[in-house]
Protein backbone atom coordinates (compact mmCIF):
# COMPACT_ATOMS: atom_id res chain seq x y z
CA UNK A 1 0.00 0.00 0.00
CA UNK A 2 1.17 3.77 -0.86
CA UNK A 3 2.21 6.29 1.79
CA UNK A 4 -0.16 8.51 0.13
CA UNK A 5 -3.28 6.01 0.52
CA UNK A 6 -2.22 5.34 4.49
CA UNK A 7 -1.95 8.83 5.19
CA UNK A 8 -5.28 9.75 4.02
CA UNK A 9 -6.72 6.52 5.63
CA UNK A 10 -5.51 7.69 8.84
CA UNK A 11 -6.69 11.23 8.17
CA UNK A 12 -10.33 9.95 7.31
CA UNK A 13 -10.49 7.77 10.63
CA UNK A 14 -9.43 10.50 12.74
CA UNK A 15 -11.93 12.86 11.35
CA UNK A 16 -14.34 10.13 11.75
CA UNK A 17 -13.80 9.56 14.93
CA UNK A 18 -13.72 13.01 15.75
CA UNK A 19 -17.59 13.65 14.15
CA UNK A 20 -18.96 10.97 15.65
CA UNK A 21 -17.55 11.95 19.38
CA UNK A 22 -18.91 15.57 19.18
CA UNK A 23 -16.03 17.02 21.18
CA UNK A 24 -15.04 19.34 18.75
CA UNK A 25 -17.29 21.51 16.57
CA UNK A 26 -18.05 20.11 13.34
CA UNK A 27 -16.51 23.65 11.34
CA UNK A 28 -13.10 23.09 13.55
CA UNK A 29 -13.16 19.20 13.08
CA UNK A 30 -13.47 19.78 9.12
CA UNK A 31 -10.76 23.09 9.26
CA UNK A 32 -8.02 20.66 10.85
CA UNK A 33 -8.89 17.67 8.06
CA UNK A 34 -8.15 20.38 5.76
CA UNK A 35 -4.75 21.46 6.96
CA UNK A 36 -3.64 18.20 7.85
CA UNK A 37 -4.02 17.50 3.93
CA UNK A 38 -1.85 20.32 3.13
CA UNK A 39 0.58 19.83 5.82
CA UNK A 40 1.42 16.16 4.91
CA UNK A 41 1.61 16.84 1.47
CA UNK A 42 -1.12 15.10 0.38
CA UNK A 43 -2.49 18.16 -1.32
CA UNK A 44 -1.04 20.99 -2.85
CA UNK A 45 -2.76 24.70 -1.38
CA UNK A 46 -4.53 25.39 -4.62
CA UNK A 47 -6.14 21.85 -3.83
CA UNK A 48 -6.36 22.35 -0.44
CA UNK A 49 -8.87 25.08 -0.13
CA UNK A 50 -10.18 24.22 -3.55
CA UNK A 51 -13.38 23.81 -1.09
CA UNK A 52 -14.57 27.48 -0.57
CA UNK A 53 -14.04 27.64 -4.11
CA UNK A 54 -16.35 24.20 -4.81
CA UNK A 55 -19.68 24.60 -6.84
CA UNK A 56 -21.30 23.51 -3.32
CA UNK A 57 -20.25 26.14 -1.07
CA UNK A 58 -21.33 28.51 -3.60
CA UNK A 59 -24.43 27.28 -4.09
CA UNK A 60 -24.96 26.92 -0.26
CA UNK A 61 -23.98 30.97 0.19
CA UNK A 62 -26.92 31.77 -2.02
CA UNK A 63 -29.17 29.19 -0.86
CA UNK A 64 -28.76 30.91 2.69
CA UNK A 65 -29.17 34.58 0.83
CA UNK A 66 -32.19 33.78 -1.30
CA UNK A 67 -33.69 32.14 1.84
CA UNK A 68 -33.37 35.63 4.24
CA UNK A 69 -34.74 37.59 1.18
CA UNK A 70 -37.44 35.20 0.32
CA UNK A 71 -37.89 35.29 5.17
CA UNK A 72 -37.60 38.98 4.78
CA UNK A 73 -40.85 40.12 2.68
CA UNK A 74 -43.56 37.56 5.12
CA UNK A 75 -44.53 35.12 2.02
CA UNK A 76 -43.68 32.63 4.60
CA UNK A 77 -46.15 34.32 7.59
CA UNK A 78 -48.90 33.36 4.75
CA UNK A 79 -47.36 29.88 4.00
CA UNK A 80 -47.15 28.90 7.57
CA UNK A 81 -51.37 30.06 7.77
CA UNK A 82 -51.89 28.07 5.14
CA UNK A 83 -49.99 24.83 6.09
CA UNK A 84 -51.48 25.12 9.45
CA UNK A 85 -55.25 25.34 7.92
CA UNK A 86 -54.51 22.16 6.15
CA UNK A 87 -52.73 19.79 8.17
CA UNK A 88 -53.41 21.30 11.04
CA UNK A 89 -51.12 21.40 14.82
CA UNK A 90 -50.58 18.31 15.21
CA UNK A 91 -47.12 17.29 14.57
CA UNK A 92 -47.91 13.98 12.89
CA UNK A 93 -49.80 15.90 10.47
CA UNK A 94 -47.28 18.19 9.81
CA UNK A 95 -44.50 16.46 9.67
CA UNK A 96 -46.22 14.21 6.55
CA UNK A 97 -47.68 17.09 4.27
CA UNK A 98 -44.75 19.68 4.56
CA UNK A 99 -42.24 16.70 3.82
CA UNK A 100 -44.25 15.13 0.77
CA UNK A 101 -44.38 19.00 -0.25
CA UNK A 102 -40.48 19.50 -0.13
CA UNK A 103 -39.91 15.59 -1.49
CA UNK A 104 -41.93 15.64 -4.38
CA UNK A 105 -40.85 19.07 -5.62
CA UNK A 106 -36.87 18.17 -4.93
CA UNK A 107 -37.74 15.85 -8.02
CA UNK A 108 -37.53 19.06 -10.30
CA UNK A 109 -35.33 21.44 -8.67
CA UNK A 110 -32.16 20.60 -7.18
CA UNK A 111 -32.62 19.20 -3.16
CA UNK A 112 -30.87 22.05 -1.56
CA UNK A 113 -33.16 24.41 -3.74
CA UNK A 114 -36.30 22.90 -1.65
CA UNK A 115 -34.99 22.74 1.29
CA UNK A 116 -34.37 26.33 1.20
CA UNK A 117 -37.82 27.05 -0.23
CA UNK A 118 -39.47 25.45 2.71
CA UNK A 119 -37.13 26.23 5.62
CA UNK A 120 -38.48 29.58 6.34
CA UNK A 121 -42.22 28.01 6.59
CA UNK A 122 -41.18 25.39 8.66
CA UNK A 123 -39.53 27.90 11.08
CA UNK A 124 -43.16 29.73 10.93
CA UNK A 125 -45.06 26.88 11.71
CA UNK A 126 -42.67 25.64 14.41
CA UNK A 127 -43.53 29.32 16.07
CA UNK A 128 -46.90 29.04 15.69
CA UNK A 129 -47.83 26.02 16.60
CA UNK A 130 -45.14 25.94 19.29
CA UNK A 131 -43.46 22.50 17.87
CA UNK A 132 -40.04 22.65 18.31
CA UNK A 133 -38.27 23.13 15.20
CA UNK A 134 -35.85 19.93 15.82
CA UNK A 135 -39.02 18.06 15.44
CA UNK A 136 -39.81 19.55 12.03
CA UNK A 137 -36.47 20.12 10.16
CA UNK A 138 -34.54 16.54 9.69
CA UNK A 139 -37.45 14.74 8.89
CA UNK A 140 -38.03 17.48 5.79
CA UNK A 141 -34.70 17.57 5.10
CA UNK A 142 -34.44 13.75 5.02
CA UNK A 143 -37.57 14.19 2.38
CA UNK A 144 -36.00 16.79 0.21
CA UNK A 145 -32.25 14.62 0.40
CA UNK A 146 -34.79 11.57 -0.88
CA UNK A 147 -37.21 13.36 -3.07
CA UNK A 148 -33.60 13.77 -5.47
CA UNK A 149 -34.35 10.28 -6.00
CA UNK A 150 -37.39 10.81 -8.30
CA UNK A 151 -36.37 11.87 -11.66
CA UNK A 152 -33.34 11.29 -13.20
CA UNK A 153 -32.56 15.25 -12.89
CA UNK A 154 -33.67 15.12 -9.05
CA UNK A 155 -29.50 15.16 -7.96
CA UNK A 156 -26.58 15.78 -9.36
CA UNK A 157 -25.25 11.75 -9.17
CA UNK A 158 -28.28 10.91 -11.30
CA UNK A 159 -28.12 13.56 -13.73
CA UNK A 160 -24.09 12.07 -14.58
CA UNK A 161 -25.22 8.77 -14.67
CA UNK A 162 -26.58 9.01 -18.25
CA UNK A 163 -23.16 10.28 -19.49
CA UNK A 164 -21.09 7.58 -17.29
CA UNK A 165 -23.20 4.72 -18.89
CA UNK A 166 -23.43 6.52 -22.45
CA UNK A 167 -19.38 6.77 -22.58
CA UNK A 168 -19.27 3.26 -21.83
CA UNK A 169 -21.73 2.41 -24.61
CA UNK A 170 -24.32 1.22 -22.80
CA UNK A 171 -28.09 3.10 -23.25
CA UNK A 172 -29.21 5.79 -20.85
CA UNK A 173 -32.16 6.28 -18.77
CA UNK A 174 -35.15 8.09 -19.68
CA UNK A 175 -36.51 10.77 -17.27
CA UNK A 176 -38.72 8.83 -14.90
CA UNK A 177 -36.99 5.53 -15.05
CA UNK A 178 -36.30 5.86 -11.41
CA UNK A 179 -39.20 7.57 -10.74
CA UNK A 180 -40.56 3.95 -8.69
CA UNK A 181 -37.84 3.66 -6.98
CA UNK A 182 -37.76 7.08 -5.38
CA UNK A 183 -41.64 7.02 -4.52
CA UNK A 184 -40.88 4.06 -2.63
CA UNK A 185 -37.87 5.66 -0.80
CA UNK A 186 -39.60 8.92 0.09
CA UNK A 187 -42.69 7.41 1.15
CA UNK A 188 -41.10 4.96 3.67
CA UNK A 189 -38.80 7.86 4.80
CA UNK A 190 -41.85 9.94 5.48
CA UNK A 191 -43.42 6.84 7.54
CA UNK A 192 -40.05 6.33 9.13
CA UNK A 193 -40.23 9.83 10.91
CA UNK A 194 -44.57 9.20 11.55
CA UNK A 195 -43.73 6.15 13.06
CA UNK A 196 -40.42 6.68 15.32
CA UNK A 197 -40.11 10.65 15.46
CA UNK A 198 -41.02 10.81 19.04
CA UNK A 199 -37.87 7.90 19.57
CA UNK A 200 -35.33 9.12 16.86
CA UNK A 201 -35.81 13.23 16.61
CA UNK A 202 -33.57 15.41 19.67
CA UNK A 203 -36.87 16.87 22.15
CA UNK A 204 -35.60 20.17 22.29
CA UNK A 205 -32.50 22.44 20.62
CA UNK A 206 -29.04 21.32 22.29
CA UNK A 207 -27.31 23.74 24.44
CA UNK A 208 -30.93 25.44 25.26
CA UNK A 209 -33.29 24.37 28.23
CA UNK A 210 -36.19 24.06 25.38
CA UNK A 211 -37.86 27.59 26.53
CA UNK A 212 -37.22 30.48 24.58
CA UNK A 213 -36.35 33.88 26.07
CA UNK A 214 -39.94 34.81 26.64
CA UNK A 215 -40.95 31.35 28.30
CA UNK A 216 -37.61 32.10 30.63
CA UNK A 217 -39.18 35.65 31.58
CA UNK A 218 -42.38 34.39 32.24
CA UNK A 219 -41.34 31.88 34.17
CA UNK A 220 -39.30 33.75 36.28
CA UNK A 221 -41.04 36.52 37.08
CA UNK A 222 -44.71 34.82 36.97
CA UNK A 223 -45.65 36.92 34.34
CA UNK A 224 -49.71 36.55 33.15
CA UNK A 225 -49.13 35.15 29.64
CA UNK A 226 -52.58 34.67 28.61
CA UNK A 227 -53.76 36.96 26.07
CA UNK A 228 -57.53 36.75 24.94
CA UNK A 229 -59.36 38.70 22.26
CA UNK A 230 -62.89 40.03 22.47
CA UNK A 231 -65.23 41.69 20.13
CA UNK A 232 -67.24 44.72 21.50
CA UNK A 233 -71.48 43.82 20.50
CA UNK A 234 -73.32 46.72 20.47
CA UNK A 235 -75.20 45.68 23.94
CA UNK A 236 -71.72 45.57 25.34
CA UNK A 237 -71.66 48.06 28.66
CA UNK A 238 -67.94 48.63 27.43
CA UNK A 239 -68.90 50.95 24.81
CA UNK A 240 -67.50 54.73 25.27
CA UNK A 241 -65.96 54.11 28.55
CA UNK A 242 -62.19 54.95 28.68
CA UNK A 243 -59.57 51.80 30.53
CA UNK A 244 -59.71 53.90 33.35
CA UNK A 245 -63.38 54.43 33.83
CA UNK A 246 -63.74 50.44 32.98
CA UNK A 247 -61.44 49.85 35.73
CA UNK A 248 -59.50 47.54 33.76
CA UNK A 249 -56.23 47.94 36.24
CA UNK A 250 -58.11 48.79 39.58
CA UNK A 251 -60.98 46.30 39.55
CA UNK A 252 -60.35 43.52 37.06
CA UNK A 253 -56.42 43.34 37.07
CA UNK A 254 -55.79 43.21 33.41
CA UNK A 255 -53.76 44.95 30.65
CA UNK A 256 -55.31 46.34 27.29
CA UNK A 257 -52.20 45.65 25.09
CA UNK A 258 -53.84 46.58 22.22
CA UNK A 259 -57.40 47.88 20.45
CA UNK A 260 -58.15 47.15 16.84
CA UNK A 261 -60.85 47.87 14.04
CA UNK A 262 -60.53 46.17 10.53
CA UNK A 263 -56.64 46.45 9.64
CA UNK A 264 -55.76 49.25 11.92
CA UNK A 265 -53.98 48.09 15.58
CA UNK A 266 -53.39 50.33 18.28
CA UNK A 267 -50.78 49.06 20.57
CA UNK A 268 -51.27 50.13 24.23
CA UNK A 269 -53.69 52.41 23.62
CA UNK A 270 -53.48 55.76 25.59
CA UNK A 271 -55.28 55.73 28.87
CA UNK A 272 -58.46 58.38 27.69
CA UNK A 273 -58.82 56.32 24.41
CA UNK A 274 -62.90 55.50 24.85
CA UNK A 275 -64.04 51.80 23.96
CA UNK A 276 -66.83 51.88 20.49
CA UNK A 277 -69.06 48.97 19.30
CA UNK A 278 -66.99 46.42 16.84
CA UNK A 279 -63.37 47.00 18.11
CA UNK A 280 -61.63 44.26 19.11
CA UNK A 281 -59.79 44.20 22.41
CA UNK A 282 -56.71 42.18 23.21
CA UNK A 283 -56.52 41.72 26.98
CA UNK A 284 -54.01 40.30 29.10
CA UNK A 285 -54.08 38.73 32.63
CA UNK A 286 -55.23 35.43 33.98
CA UNK A 287 -57.85 33.18 33.14
CA UNK A 288 -60.04 34.01 35.81
CA UNK A 289 -59.76 37.85 35.33
CA UNK A 290 -60.33 38.01 32.11
CA UNK A 291 -63.38 35.78 32.70
CA UNK A 292 -64.44 37.96 34.85
CA UNK A 293 -64.41 41.15 32.53
CA UNK A 294 -65.24 39.48 29.93
CA UNK A 295 -68.86 38.46 31.46
CA UNK A 296 -69.76 41.96 33.41
CA UNK A 297 -69.08 43.52 30.27
CA UNK A 298 -70.59 41.34 27.77
CA UNK A 299 -67.87 40.90 25.73
CA UNK A 300 -67.56 38.13 22.75
CA UNK A 301 -64.23 36.04 22.70
CA UNK A 302 -62.97 36.00 19.35
CA UNK A 303 -59.24 34.40 20.53
CA UNK A 304 -59.59 31.42 17.80
CA UNK A 305 -61.24 33.10 14.75
CA UNK A 306 -59.91 36.88 14.21
CA UNK A 307 -56.80 37.19 12.41
CA UNK A 308 -55.84 40.12 15.24
CA UNK A 309 -54.12 37.15 17.09
CA UNK A 310 -51.47 37.08 14.91
CA UNK A 311 -50.19 40.77 16.27
CA UNK A 312 -49.62 39.42 19.55
CA UNK A 313 -47.18 36.02 18.29
CA UNK A 314 -43.40 35.81 20.09
CA UNK A 315 -42.55 37.03 16.26
CA UNK A 316 -44.23 40.56 16.87
CA UNK A 317 -44.87 41.38 20.35
CA UNK A 318 -43.78 40.53 23.63
CA UNK A 319 -42.85 41.04 27.17
CA UNK A 320 -39.47 42.74 27.84
CA UNK A 321 -37.57 43.93 31.02
CA UNK A 322 -36.35 47.89 31.27
CA UNK A 323 -34.30 49.69 33.77
CA UNK A 324 -34.59 53.07 34.38
CA UNK A 325 -31.18 54.64 34.74
CA UNK A 326 -30.46 57.59 36.92
CA UNK A 327 -30.27 60.16 33.78
CA UNK A 328 -33.72 59.03 32.63
CA UNK A 329 -36.47 61.43 32.39
CA UNK A 330 -38.47 59.19 33.58
CA UNK A 331 -36.75 58.79 37.24
CA UNK A 332 -38.53 60.98 39.46
CA UNK A 333 -41.68 60.92 37.99
CA UNK A 334 -44.51 58.59 36.92
CA UNK A 335 -45.81 56.64 34.39
CA UNK A 336 -48.81 58.72 33.68
CA UNK A 337 -46.37 62.19 33.43
CA UNK A 338 -44.23 60.78 31.26
CA UNK A 339 -46.91 59.43 28.98
CA UNK A 340 -45.12 55.86 28.13
CA UNK A 341 -47.69 54.54 26.55
CA UNK A 342 -48.03 57.68 24.25
CA UNK A 343 -44.64 57.88 23.43
CA UNK A 344 -43.48 54.48 22.67
CA UNK A 345 -46.90 52.36 22.65
CA UNK A 346 -46.42 50.03 25.15
CA UNK A 347 -47.99 48.48 27.73
CA UNK A 348 -46.33 48.58 31.31
CA UNK A 349 -47.28 45.31 33.08
CA UNK A 350 -45.48 45.22 36.04
CA UNK A 351 -43.10 47.41 38.09
CA UNK A 352 -40.25 46.98 40.71
CA UNK A 353 -40.42 50.01 42.51
CA UNK A 354 -37.49 49.69 45.27
CA UNK A 355 -37.15 46.62 44.96
CA UNK A 356 -41.23 45.81 45.63
CA UNK A 357 -43.20 44.13 42.89
CA UNK A 358 -46.46 46.46 41.93
CA UNK A 359 -49.22 45.49 39.66
CA UNK A 360 -52.54 46.60 38.71
CA UNK A 361 -52.93 50.53 38.41
CA UNK A 362 -49.59 52.14 39.39
CA UNK A 363 -49.43 54.76 37.01
CA UNK A 364 -48.84 57.67 39.89
CA UNK A 365 -46.87 55.98 41.79
CA UNK A 366 -42.82 57.68 41.63
CA UNK A 367 -40.24 55.51 39.42
CA UNK A 368 -36.65 56.06 40.87
CA UNK A 369 -33.14 55.33 39.03
CA UNK A 370 -32.51 51.69 39.05
CA UNK A 371 -36.41 50.48 39.30
CA UNK A 372 -37.04 48.42 36.39
CA UNK A 373 -40.19 47.47 34.48
CA UNK A 374 -41.89 44.82 32.46
CA UNK A 375 -43.46 45.95 29.59
CA UNK A 376 -45.23 44.57 26.30
CA UNK A 377 -45.49 45.95 22.72
CA UNK A 378 -44.16 45.32 19.35
CA UNK A 379 -40.67 44.51 18.70
CA UNK A 380 -40.20 47.98 16.39
CA UNK A 381 -41.13 49.69 19.63
CA UNK A 382 -39.05 47.59 21.84
CA UNK A 383 -36.28 48.36 19.56
CA UNK A 384 -37.17 52.24 19.70
CA UNK A 385 -37.22 52.10 23.91
CA UNK A 386 -33.27 50.36 23.22
CA UNK A 387 -32.25 53.40 21.19
CA UNK A 388 -33.69 55.77 23.70
CA UNK A 389 -31.45 57.38 26.73
CA UNK A 390 -34.21 56.65 29.28
CA UNK A 391 -34.31 53.02 29.37
CA UNK A 392 -31.77 50.35 29.26
CA UNK A 393 -33.48 47.06 27.88
CA UNK A 394 -32.19 43.79 29.51
CA UNK A 395 -34.33 41.16 27.74
CA UNK A 396 -32.73 40.01 24.50
CA UNK A 397 -34.76 40.23 20.83
CA UNK A 398 -34.69 40.25 17.32
CA UNK A 399 -36.98 42.52 15.33
CA UNK A 400 -39.13 40.85 12.65
CA UNK A 401 -38.72 43.28 9.96
CA UNK A 402 -40.62 42.46 7.26
CA UNK A 403 -41.20 44.57 3.75
CA UNK A 404 -44.00 43.21 1.81
CA UNK A 405 -43.20 45.89 -1.19
CA UNK A 406 -40.77 43.96 -2.43
CA UNK A 407 -42.51 40.21 -2.06
CA UNK A 408 -42.43 40.29 -5.79
CA UNK A 409 -38.83 41.27 -6.57
CA UNK A 410 -37.80 38.52 -3.88
CA UNK A 411 -40.01 35.90 -5.60
CA UNK A 412 -38.63 37.07 -9.16
CA UNK A 413 -35.58 36.27 -7.73
CA UNK A 414 -35.97 33.01 -6.30
CA UNK A 415 -37.88 31.66 -9.60
CA UNK A 416 -34.97 33.41 -11.95
CA UNK A 417 -32.39 31.21 -10.04
CA UNK A 418 -34.73 27.90 -9.85
CA UNK A 419 -35.48 28.45 -13.45
CA UNK A 420 -31.59 28.40 -14.61
CA UNK A 421 -30.90 25.75 -12.06
CA UNK A 422 -33.77 23.92 -14.03
CA UNK A 423 -32.82 24.85 -17.57
CA UNK A 424 -29.58 22.70 -17.13
CA UNK A 425 -27.04 25.81 -15.77
CA UNK A 426 -24.74 24.93 -12.71
CA UNK A 427 -27.01 25.18 -9.47
CA UNK A 428 -24.19 27.58 -8.26
CA UNK A 429 -24.03 29.94 -11.20
CA UNK A 430 -27.90 30.10 -10.66
CA UNK A 431 -28.31 30.34 -7.20
CA UNK A 432 -25.77 32.98 -7.00
CA UNK A 433 -26.86 35.15 -9.82
CA UNK A 434 -30.60 35.18 -8.00
CA UNK A 435 -28.71 36.42 -4.94
CA UNK A 436 -26.91 38.92 -6.51
CA UNK A 437 -30.50 39.96 -7.78
CA UNK A 438 -31.95 40.17 -4.45
CA UNK A 439 -28.91 42.85 -3.67
CA UNK A 440 -29.61 44.96 -7.18
CA UNK A 441 -32.68 44.92 -6.91
CA UNK A 442 -32.67 45.70 -2.86
CA UNK A 443 -34.72 43.19 -1.20
CA UNK A 444 -31.65 43.12 1.08
CA UNK A 445 -28.90 45.42 1.25
CA UNK A 446 -24.72 43.45 0.89
CA UNK A 447 -24.96 43.62 4.74
CA UNK A 448 -28.11 41.82 5.24
CA UNK A 449 -26.56 39.21 2.57
CA UNK A 450 -23.54 38.55 4.42
CA UNK A 451 -25.41 38.13 7.76
CA UNK A 452 -27.67 35.72 6.57
CA UNK A 453 -24.45 32.95 6.00
CA UNK A 454 -23.53 30.52 8.56
CA UNK A 455 -20.45 30.31 8.25
CA UNK A 456 -19.88 27.53 10.53
CA UNK A 457 -21.72 25.81 7.32
CA UNK A 458 -19.48 26.79 4.95
CA UNK A 459 -16.24 25.88 6.56
CA UNK A 460 -17.33 22.40 7.13
CA UNK A 461 -18.20 21.94 3.68
CA UNK A 462 -15.07 23.65 2.33
CA UNK A 463 -13.21 21.54 4.89
CA UNK A 464 -14.29 18.18 3.98
CA UNK A 465 -14.20 18.41 0.38
CA UNK A 466 -10.09 18.37 -0.05
CA UNK A 467 -10.87 14.95 1.58
CA UNK A 468 -12.76 13.77 -1.29
CA UNK A 469 -9.87 15.43 -3.61
CA UNK A 470 -7.23 13.27 -1.83
CA UNK A 471 -8.93 9.93 -2.07
CA UNK A 472 -9.70 10.32 -5.48
CA UNK A 473 -5.93 11.81 -5.95
CA UNK A 474 -4.55 9.01 -3.59
CA UNK A 475 -6.01 5.96 -5.20
CA UNK A 476 -7.61 5.73 -1.41
CA UNK A 477 -11.05 5.74 -2.86
CA UNK A 478 -10.17 3.42 -5.36
CA UNK A 479 -8.19 1.33 -2.85
CA UNK A 480 -11.22 0.54 -0.53
CA UNK A 481 -13.28 -0.27 -3.72
CA UNK A 482 -11.82 -2.92 -4.64
CA UNK A 483 -10.88 -4.64 -0.90
CA UNK A 484 -14.56 -4.49 -0.40
CA UNK A 485 -15.52 -5.63 -4.43
CA UNK A 486 -13.24 -8.69 -4.09
CA UNK A 487 -14.42 -10.25 -0.96
CA UNK A 488 -17.97 -10.34 -2.34
CA UNK A 489 -17.20 -10.99 -5.80
CA UNK A 490 -17.92 -14.70 -5.29
CA UNK A 491 -20.80 -14.44 -3.00
CA UNK A 492 -24.46 -14.46 -3.87
CA UNK A 493 -25.59 -11.27 -5.74
CA UNK A 494 -27.41 -10.05 -3.16
CA UNK A 495 -24.48 -9.41 -1.11
CA UNK A 496 -22.58 -8.05 -3.96
CA UNK A 497 -25.71 -5.73 -4.62
CA UNK A 498 -25.85 -4.79 -1.04
CA UNK A 499 -21.81 -3.79 -1.03
CA UNK A 500 -22.48 -1.78 -4.05
CA UNK A 501 -25.08 0.22 -1.45
CA UNK A 502 -22.56 0.25 1.18
CA UNK A 503 -19.68 1.58 -0.96
CA UNK A 504 -21.78 4.18 -2.46
CA UNK A 505 -22.92 5.55 0.99
CA UNK A 506 -20.03 5.29 3.23
CA UNK A 507 -18.07 7.01 0.20
CA UNK A 508 -21.50 10.40 -0.05
CA UNK A 509 -20.48 10.82 3.76
CA UNK A 510 -17.02 12.21 2.71
CA UNK A 511 -17.17 13.20 -0.65
CA UNK A 512 -19.48 15.27 -2.54
CA UNK A 513 -21.97 12.32 -3.90
CA UNK A 514 -20.89 13.62 -7.79
CA UNK A 515 -17.11 12.41 -6.75
CA UNK A 516 -18.55 9.25 -5.78
CA UNK A 517 -20.64 8.22 -8.36
CA UNK A 518 -17.87 9.12 -10.73
CA UNK A 519 -15.23 7.10 -8.41
CA UNK A 520 -17.44 4.02 -8.65
CA UNK A 521 -19.15 3.70 -11.98
CA UNK A 522 -16.07 2.62 -13.74
CA UNK A 523 -15.28 0.07 -10.85
CA UNK A 524 -19.12 -1.18 -10.60
CA UNK A 525 -19.70 -1.48 -14.50
CA UNK A 526 -16.13 -3.74 -14.37
CA UNK A 527 -17.02 -5.54 -11.60
CA UNK A 528 -20.90 -6.58 -13.01
CA UNK A 529 -18.97 -7.74 -16.05
CA UNK A 530 -16.60 -10.08 -14.32
CA UNK A 531 -19.77 -11.72 -12.23
CA UNK A 532 -22.04 -11.82 -15.46
CA UNK A 533 -24.69 -9.25 -14.33
CA UNK A 534 -26.16 -5.96 -16.38
CA UNK A 535 -24.39 -3.10 -14.62
CA UNK A 536 -26.96 -0.12 -15.86
CA UNK A 537 -29.03 -0.75 -13.14
CA UNK A 538 -26.21 -1.61 -10.81
CA UNK A 539 -24.48 2.37 -11.79
CA UNK A 540 -28.54 3.50 -11.12
CA UNK A 541 -28.26 1.70 -7.96
CA UNK A 542 -24.94 3.55 -6.81
CA UNK A 543 -26.26 7.32 -7.80
CA UNK A 544 -29.47 6.52 -5.76
CA UNK A 545 -27.33 5.07 -2.72
CA UNK A 546 -24.91 8.39 -3.53
CA UNK A 547 -28.33 9.97 -1.90
CA UNK A 548 -28.14 8.10 1.39
CA UNK A 549 -26.11 10.42 3.05
CA UNK A 550 -28.15 10.55 6.73
CA UNK A 551 -25.70 9.50 9.23
CA UNK A 552 -23.37 12.78 9.45
CA UNK A 553 -24.64 16.49 8.24
CA UNK A 554 -22.09 16.71 5.45
CA UNK A 555 -24.66 16.10 2.94
CA UNK A 556 -25.64 19.78 1.58
CA UNK A 557 -29.30 19.46 2.76
CA UNK A 558 -27.94 18.08 5.97
CA UNK A 559 -25.35 20.90 6.54
CA UNK A 560 -27.87 23.61 5.71
CA UNK A 561 -30.65 22.71 7.99
CA UNK A 562 -28.49 21.90 11.30
CA UNK A 563 -27.99 25.32 12.77
CA UNK A 564 -31.89 26.00 12.38
CA UNK A 565 -32.63 22.73 13.93
CA UNK A 566 -30.07 22.76 16.57
CA UNK A 567 -28.28 19.68 15.62
CA UNK A 568 -25.78 18.09 16.86
CA UNK A 569 -23.68 15.29 15.25
CA UNK A 570 -24.98 12.79 17.61
CA UNK A 571 -28.76 13.78 16.39
CA UNK A 572 -27.59 13.02 13.06
CA UNK A 573 -26.22 9.55 14.01
CA UNK A 574 -29.77 8.67 16.11
CA UNK A 575 -32.12 9.52 13.58
CA UNK A 576 -29.91 9.34 10.27
CA UNK A 577 -28.65 5.17 11.16
CA UNK A 578 -32.09 3.92 11.06
CA UNK A 579 -33.00 6.19 7.90
CA UNK A 580 -29.58 4.54 6.23
CA UNK A 581 -31.01 1.04 7.40
CA UNK A 582 -34.18 1.29 5.60
CA UNK A 583 -33.07 2.87 2.51
CA UNK A 584 -30.52 0.34 2.10
CA UNK A 585 -32.49 -2.47 2.52
CA UNK A 586 -35.59 -1.19 -0.20
CA UNK A 587 -33.00 0.22 -2.63
CA UNK A 588 -31.13 -3.62 -2.83
CA UNK A 589 -34.44 -5.64 -2.59
CA UNK A 590 -35.80 -3.14 -5.73
CA UNK A 591 -32.65 -3.64 -7.72
CA UNK A 592 -32.12 -7.24 -6.86
CA UNK A 593 -35.15 -7.62 -8.83
CA UNK A 594 -34.25 -5.61 -11.68
CA UNK A 595 -30.80 -7.31 -11.61
CA UNK A 596 -31.46 -11.19 -11.29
Amino acid sequence: MESGIIIVLIILSVTVIMLVLDVVRIDIVAIGCMLALGWTGILNPQEMFSGFSSNAVIAMLSVMILGRGIARTGIMDEFSKFIIKKAGTRRRNLVGFLSLSTGLLSGIIQNIGAAALFLPGIMQVSRRTRIPASALIMPIGFAAILGGTLTMVGSGPLILVNDLLINEGHQAYNLFSVTPVGIILLLSGIGYFLLFGNNVLPKKKVGETGKTEQEKLVEKLNLPNNIKLFAIRKESLLAGKTTEEAGLWTTYNVNLLGIGKGDNVVYAPWRETKFGEGQILAVLGSSENIERFAVDFQLKDVSKSHNLSDEFNPNVSGFAEIIIPPDSELAGTCIRAYSLRKRHAVEPVILFNKGERVAGDFSDVEVHPGDSLIVYGRWNNMKDLKESTDFVVVTRFEVDTKDKSKTWPAVACFVLAIGLAVSGFPISMAFLTGALCMVLTRVLNIGEAYKSIEWKVVFLLAGLIPLGVAMKKTGAAMFLAEFIMNVVIDLHPVFFILMVGVLSTVFSLFMSNVGAIVVLAPLVMGMADIAGIDPRPLVLMAAVCAANSFILPTHQVNAFLMSSGGYRNSDYIKAGSGMTILFLAIAVLLFYSFII
